[in-house]
């Protein structure tokens, strides 16, 4: 049996193993077997980015659910936490999304939210595991006259985009602000204009043209460089950038700074601790971040805790530690009171909304937290072995922690979605700090690549 499940879901090649139309029908079948109900009336929702092959995985997994005596729910194109929050509003057994977020057009993969809209636990993904590998048996029995029926959710993106403005105060509104969104032709691109036009928002979007093959194609959270441009060439208030399934923001202020998802982190925390709205005084956030977010935190006295990489990881730090604001410097950001993963859009209301209540340009918003310089190089592999299996890589780790004192940090792993490792470092010099993160990564390369 083969390890399917990453940091966010199956995710693969398009056509390849395992992301082929007779894997996707496997995984409809198994997980309609493990989350449908017995007497009673059972539904799996699905929805789906702009990419190319979003509709032949989609059409596998109907024909696996349906064949299980389930319905299938389609919510077509629409953001990642839009499938979370129609999940639990429409009491749906299961929500899935066909998307491979931020990666390119030729990728795809899926995604999987219980009926509370929250994603799987490792151990109810291993159980799927378990059952896309031993399904033949467990199958037999379905009837022929027991065949799930497919409905179109007909206001998918009408009633995910009326919980979003429901979580603003009835009185705000964004007129006078001008904003420049980068919907990155992915699942964003109808629906985020729409929304900050509707609350009064001059808005200026840009890559809303998918054609299944430019979604993340230097565009998007990944690629600010066209978003910084439009900022400054019309002097937008704010620029907002999305990933391919919207459940990542990457901010631009007005003067074309980036604000990465540790300074919106960063922000959100401060200004939320100020009204007395941070639960228990705590934020969570992931070994991925930056170290100025670290000392922000220590400063200000705020309890703060990391994760693993993985917004479901941060997630359920914060249920165990009564956190409502968590997140990763990749732009997923967690508002736990009203959301139950990463939401692109309802981080850039909340944004937005803090800019009005503070009075401040988001420039000056940002100065609260001072990021260390960190170089991240990412090292293609064809295996991933342990690394501490690698003494001679731990000595080279060890080198660089003694070089760097208490003003630095090194982190190495595997990516959860891609065959690279990731190697990172902080330091208080960008010189030294890229310096460094070259010679771990020529080690990785002659130890691991």
């Amino acid at each position: 049996m083969g390890k399917l499940f990453g940091t966010d879901g199956i995710r693969g090649i398009a056509n390849e193993y395992p992301m082929t139309p007779e894997m996707a029908v496997k995984i409809g079948k198994s997980v309609a077997l493990k989350f449908k109900k017995e007497g009673d009336y059972s539904s799996i929702i699905i929805g789906r980015d702009t990419r190319l092959s979003g509709n032949m995985i989609e059409y596998g997994l109907v024909s696996g659910i349906c064949a299980m005596g389930i319905d299938v729910l389609l919510a077509e194109v629409i953001p990642t936490p839009g499938v979370a929050f129609l999940t639990s509003s429409l009491k749906a057994n299961l929500g899935i999304v066909v998307s491979a977020s931020h990666n390119p057009f030729y990728d795809n993969g899926i995604k999987l939210f219980n009926s509370d809209g929250y994603k799987l636990s490792d151990k109810e993904e291993a159980e799927i595991e378990y059952l896309i590998f031993n399904n033949n048996q467990l199958f037999n029995n379905i009837s022929s006259n027991n065949i799930g029926y497919v409905h179109v959710i007909d206001n998918a993106l009408t009633r995910y985009s009326n919980f979003l403005k429901s979580t603003l105060s009835n009185k705000l509104s964004f007129k006078g602000i001008k904003i420049a969104i980068d919907c990155s032709n992915g699942a964003t691109f109808k629906i985020a204009p729409a929304l900050f036009a509707d609350l009064g928002a001059d808005v200026e979007p840009i890559n809303i043209t998918p054609d299944g093959k430019n979604i993340n194609e230097n565009c998007g959270s990944e690629h600010t460089e066209s978003l910084v441009k439009k900022v400054l060439g019309i002097k937008a208030d704010i620029g907002i950038a999305f990933d391919g399934d919207g459940d990542r923001l990457v901010a631009i202020d007005e003067n074309g700074n980036i604000l990465s998802g540790d300074k919106i982190l960063a922000i959100s925390a401060i200004i939320m601790k100020g009204k007395g709205v941070l639960a228990n005084n705590h934020v969570v956030s992931t070994v991925m971040s930056n170290m100025g977010l670290v000392s922000l935190f220590k400063e200000k006295g705020i309890n703060h805790t990391m994760s693993q990489v993985g917004d479901r990881y941060v997630m359920q730090e914060m249920i165990k530690n009564g956190a409502k604001l968590g997140g990763e410097d990749s732009g997923h950001i967690i508002f736990s009171d009203y959301q139950t993963t990463g939401d692109g859009i309802l981080t850039a209301l909340k944004l937005i909304q803090f800019m009005k209540e503070e009075s401040k340009p988001l420039s000056e918003l940002g100065k609260i937290m001072t990021v260390y310089p960190q170089v991240l190089m990412n090292i293609d592999v064809s295996r991933k072995p342990d690394i501490n299996d690698f003494p001679e890589l731990a000595d080279a780790v060890k080198h660089v922690e003694n070089i760097l004192g208490e003003k630095g940090r090194v982190l190495i792993r595997y990516s959860g979605t891609q065959p690279l490792c990731r190697v990172m470092v902080e330091g208080q010099s960008p010189g030294e700090t890229e310096k460094l993160c070259g010679f771990l990564a020529d080690k990785v390369k002659e130890y691991i690549g």
